[in-house]
């Protein structure tokens, strides 16, 4: 009897490290190779929110005093790093949501961390003020244009599960920071009659264990900078919608928010939901697709592709693309979790960091 056909992968996919402890969420890459991954504090045992990975080991970065946190509102050290982001200065930024298992917030907790790659320490802390990062803020992930302003701009989105969604805007030079498209509807997550995932071949939604499911309300998470920097692109987390807007209104505080609001642009259905979004220096757009095991990318010309399709990709998180060429991924089952399955941790260690050869870099706006 023959085999049975199955499910083909497309691309190659380079394991780059496997991990045993907690799960990981964010990965970026130096330009001179240096790899960085963070665990935000969701519930597993996270002896350090930030690494470093040197030689296999998960080494603590900047150090280990900046991984133990006073409590939830210490200014001065890591309280549940969501992303770390090497901007295109080769700067690490780390981006701290202040809200370990998704409580609310309180200043001082969510922030913007800078660390100079050369002497390993914390060059600049940037802290957002109660009207910017609200007690329902989850800082999610940031992109960075260095042209603008005097020290450059970052991009924030705010994926709240349960208040208003939106993108940050934080000046680098002065620390100060506003919200645009401020509960949108480009930045919510879609209800279930418009939007019903399935991962793994099954309904994905919120399953606790002791009532009904409910759906999955994660807002805007994804995003990325266009290779010229005139557009920021981002999508909620439960949708298989994506969207951009114009940088110069998210840039320009005078900009009232009906006007930025009418620069938005509705890319498209992209076939999946997605978490992680990503571009590289050729003008390609990279999406996870937490729904089918894969990465694809949409060309210049408007064309979807498959980058890599494997069944290892388990909810494929964060992207990054690196100076050497390849795109990084971490796979970290997320949708496994005690949360989306009853009351059961369904996750299988270990979780995975990946990489494929793109052959190209990253976008580098400075």
């Amino acid at each position: 009897m023959s085999e049975p056909v199955s499910d083909e992968p497309v691309g190659e996919l380079e394991l780059v490290h496997a991990f045993t402890g907690p799960m990981p969420t964010g990965v970026s890459v130096s330009h001179t190779g240096r790899i960085f991954v963070s665990f935000p504090r969701w519930g597993d045992e996270v002896p350090a929110t930030v690494v470093e990975l040197r030689d296999g080991a998960e080494v603590p970065y900047p150090d280990e005093l900046w991984n133990r946190p006073g409590g939830a509102d210490d200014q001065d050290a890591f309280v549940s790093v969501q992303s770390i982001v090497v901007d295109p200065a080769d700067r690490l930024w780390a981006l701290d949501t202040g809200s370990p298992m998704f409580q609310p917030t309180r200043p001082g907790g969510p922030k913007l961390v800078r660390v100079d790659l050369d002497s390993d320490s914390v060059t600049q802390v940037i802290t957002f003020p109660p009207d910017v990062a609200l007690p329902t803020t989850y800082l999610n992930d940031v992109r960075f244009d260095l042209r603008r302003g005097d020290a450059g701009l970052a991009y924030i989105t705010d994926s709240a599960i349960t208040g208003p969604n939106g993108i940050i805007v934080v000046d680098l030079a002065t620390g100060a920071s506003w919200r645009r498209l401020h509960d949108h509807p480009s930045t919510k997550a879609e209800p279930l009659s418009r939007f019903r995932p399935v991962v793994e071949g099954r309904p994905f939604l919120q399953r606790p264990d002791d009532g009904p499911p409910d759906p999955v309300t994660i807002g805007a998470d994804g995003i990325a900078i266009s290779a010229d920097g005139s557009r920021l692109h981002y999508c909620p987390l439960a949708s298989r919608q994506w969207y951009s807007v114009a940088t110069d209104a998210l840039a320009d505080i005078s900009v009232s928010a009906d006007e930025v609001a009418a620069t938005v642009v509705h890319e498209g259905d992209k076939g999946t939901g997605s978490d992680g979004l990503e571009t590289d220096d050729a003008g390609r757009i990279y999406l996870t697709s937490y729904e089918h095991n894969a990465v694809l990318r949409r060309r210049p010309d408007g064309e979807y592709e498959t980058v890599v399709h494997d069944p290892r990709l388990l909810w494929p998180d964060t992207l990054s693309v690196a100076v050497d060429g390849h795109l990084y991924v971490t796979a970290n089952q997320l949708h496994r979790q005690a949360g989306f399955q009853q009351g059961r941790d369904l996750r299988r260690k270990p979780y995975a960091l990946f990489r494929t050869r793109i052959d190209a870099g990253p976008v580098l706006l400075r």
